[in-house]
């Protein structure tokens, strides 16, 4: 999610060759059967304009609890490697809003024989836990490319939605990509105490720097927002909290005109995440972000994937039929139901340029009207979340 929004400026274009060498790019597409259209290439010295622009996107983020030396030092030795966080962003066609809908690792679910990139096919698996696509996927050689793809091809015979880009991100990823924004600012109901993590907050108001964003995200066991439980749901509530607190927290920052720290920014998540050719464009990232500036933070909307106890195993779930629901509007791009109709900030183009009678602007201005209506708070705003 930082990835598409914080890169909201054309400094995102700027040393383009270097921020190039940055990224890892995961190429799927031979691995998921079929030929996928791609925009065209955005030349660097371009303004930004959106190479997808009247294209509804599908990314789907997966956080990896891969233990490679750098993340080992972080979380110790192991031989993980699953999607223990996955997200299925949909960022509208119309760039007015967003909503990241987040899947259970927990969940059972059939996963369909996967192609890898050493020429090999997986065999289907039946009632098996959603994470360890990825690990089937990755194969002896834990390659990325093949754990995305396997991962890819599950939520979209699950889902029917096709899924138009990928991330992938590490966990060091995130402590370099967090610090770069200057932290998170999050306001705690109770204390937050994690086990087995290095996760020690108070209750209130304070800012979460790149290493305690990590173990909060990470801790499943505890005491505070439901550590109690020791349940990897309560675990996705918390995840959303930080997120959409990250997300205000870029919205609200005035990188445009902050080119050395945007720079930082840009650094911190090309050298973090793997991802597709289409997003490991530069510039292609940038106009897709520049089109969504303006975004009004009750326009992006975090859903969980209704489930109910797996009838197998009382430490598993299975997608309930309301899941369904959320597959046809995002389909279909169409808003969650009781989403609040967005204000005008961009033009169906994704030029970034207001529509007509629009200041593109979110209409977030004071007023010195008495009678005017007090602003409530966003639909989206939920614990952890600072007003």
């Amino acid at each position: 999610m930082t990835g598409v929004v914080a890169l909201a400026t054309t400094g995102a274009v700027a040393s383009y060759i270097d921020l190039q060498n940055q990224l890892d790019v995961s190429d799927v597409d031979s691995l998921l059967g079929e030929d996928r259209d791609r925009p065209p290439v955005v030349a660097e010295e371009q303004d930004p304009t959106d190479p997808f622009a009247g294209q509804e996107l599908n990314i789907l983020v997966m956080g990896t609890d891969f233990r490679d030396e750098a993340n080992a030092e972080l979380a110790g030795a192991g031989e993980e490697f699953h999607s223990d966080t996955t997200l299925l962003v949909h960022v509208s066609g119309d760039r007015s809003r967003i909503e990241a809908v987040s899947i259970p690792r927990d969940s059972l679910v059939d996963i369909p024989a996967c192609p890898r990139t050493d020429g090999s096919t997986s065999a289907p698996q039946y009632g098996a836990m959603f994470n360890t696509a990825f690990t089937i996927g990755g194969g002896d050689a834990k390659d990325i490319t093949g754990a995305a793809a396997c991962t890819i091809l599950t939520v979209e015979a699950l889902t029917g939605v096709r899924v138009t880009d990928h991330m992938v991100v590490e966990m060091t990823g995130v402590i370099g990509v967090v610090d770069a924004v200057g932290g998170v600012p999050m306001c705690l109901p109770e204390p937050v105490v994690g086990r087995k993590v290095d996760l020690n907050l108070p209750a209130g108001e304070q800012r979460l720097d790149g290493y305690t964003a990590i173990n909060f995200l990470r801790a499943r066991q505890g005491d505070g927002m439901g550590l109690e439980i020791g349940s990897d749901l309560k675990r996705i509530e918390r995840q959303q909290a930080f997120f959409d607190a990250m997300l205000r927290e870029v919205l609200a920052q005035n990188l445009i005109t902050d080119s050395p720290r945007l720079y930082r920014v840009v650094r911190e998540v090309l050298q973090s995440i793997s991802t597709g050719p289409d997003l490991a464009n530069p510039a292609a990232l940038a106009g897709l972000a520049w089109s969504m500036r303006n975004i009004q933070p009750s326009q992006i909307v975090f859903t969980s994937v209704p489930v109910v106890e797996a009838p197998t195993d009382p430490n598993r779930v299975v997608w309930t039929s309301e899941a369904d629901a959320i597959w046809e509007r995002i389909r279909a791009d169409e808003a969650p139901p009781g989403s609040p109709t967005p204000m005008p900030s961009a033009s169906p183009s994704g030029t970034g340029e207001p529509s007509d009678g629009a200041t593109g602007e979110p209409s977030r201005e004071p007023t010195d009207d008495p009678t005017a209506p007090t602003p409530s708070p966003s639909p989206s705003l939920r614990p952890g979340v600072c007003a």
